[in-house]
């Protein structure tokens, strides 16, 4: 028996690649808005505090303002990316252009928005590992992969 990838075999491999992955994320944003001062985001916060504190760790008079950011930041990971989920499993899969185009944009202003914050800071790192070797899999590939598919 031979396995041959047709178009449509394709688009739902890619499709399901964006909606699986995005519930893994919006996950991710959840973990991170009520445990986002764990040991598991250590190296993150070290190279944050390294940036900007000049320290190993972040310091205690900041750490507790650094938690709470973590709760809306996190909140807000989950909540785009059950969005782009939704997106994924209904209309992208009904190859809806708009779908596609709202992916584009909205994940394209927070990519610019994103890295020119991080390189105006100076936090080369996380353009680096949130941009081009998380973002870019997740997101660009689907799409770059399915888009002469939306007619």
């Amino acid at each position: 028996m031979e396995l041959r990838q047709t178009p449509e075999r394709r688009f739902l491999f890619w499709q399901q690649w964006l909606f699986f992955s995005s519930l893994l994320f919006a996950l991710f944003g959840i973990v991170l808005a009520f445990f986002g001062n764990n040991p598991l985001f250590e190296p993150y916060h070290q190279m944050l505090a390294q940036i900007f504190f000049r320290e190993d760790s972040i310091p205690p008079a900041t750490r507790k303002l650094y938690t709470f950011i973590m709760g809306p930041m996190g909140a807000t990971i989950a909540s785009s990316y059950l969005l782009l989920a939704y997106i994924a499993r209904y209309p992208f899969r009904r190859k809806e252009k708009w779908a596609r185009n709202a992916i584009v944009v909205a994940f394209g202003v927070w990519f610019i928005a994103d890295s020119a914050v991080a390189i105006f800071y100076g936090v080369y790192p996380h353009t680096l590992l949130l941009h081009l070797l998380i973002s870019v899999p997740q997101k660009a590939l689907p799409l770059v992969f399915t888009w002469k598919d939306f007619k």
